[in-house]
């Protein structure tokens, strides 16, 4: 884990645009997320920085996602591989699962079902992370949601709240440990009990 307590994620897949978009929806979920496009790099990612989770494609133009697995094996036996791809089928589906993929997901699939998964996942390995970044994490989750539930921007809440847009932005994102007097002012504008946040 980082020194910030997040659990590290490395995105391999050539696709740059979904690569983006994964790491993004991963550091709003709380997860320290980095990207790489060329699967060659990636034992050298591997070795110079910690990770706990690979989400690796499958098919990609300059080597596939199991010949990728295998060298990761080769290099690190425990360290948590998920596969993801487009194109499925039961022969990379049971190969990759011989090579200790932990799961197998088809593209497109739901968020929130990738992140149960690797939640699972860290569960099962009893990775642990710091409780007061786990906190933040879960209240920022809870506050993006509900301000998307209520079609509000950043901004509004913002003048809403009396908050300025840059400490909404870092506490949504689980970066900012938010004092109550804030959160009182963020339930206020949200209309909710200052509870909701650590139900």
């Amino acid at each position: 884990m980082n020194e910030k307590g997040k659990v590290n994620v490395l995105v391999v897949d050539d696709d740059r645009d979904f690569n983006q978009s994964l790491r993004e929806s991963l550091t709003e979920q709380g997860f320290g997320a980095f990207g790489i496009t060329d699967p060659g790099q990636t034992l050298s990612e591997l070795k110079n920085k910690s990770y706990q989770l690979v989400l690796l494609d499958l098919r990609m133009p300059e080597k596939d996602g199991a010949t990728v697995l295998r060298e990761i094996r080769k290099f690190d036996s425990d360290i948590g591989v998920i596969i993801i791809t487009a194109y499925p089928s039961i022969d990379s589906a049971v190969e990759t699962l011989k090579l200790q993929a932990y799961d197998y997901v088809k593209k497109p699939f739901k968020m929130a079902e990738l992140v149960d998964i690797m939640n699972r996942y860290v569960h099962e390995r009893g990775i642990k992370a710091d409780p007061q970044r786990q906190l933040m994490c879960e209240i920022g989750r809870k506050m993006r949601e509900l301000r998307k539930d209520k079609a509000l921007t950043l901004r509004q809440l913002s003048n809403r709240a009396g908050v300025s847009l840059s400490l909404i932005s870092k506490i949504e994102r689980g970066d900012c440990a938010s004092s109550l007097s804030t959160l009182f002012k963020l339930a206020v504008a949200l209309n909710v009990e200052i509870s909701y946040f650590f139900a």
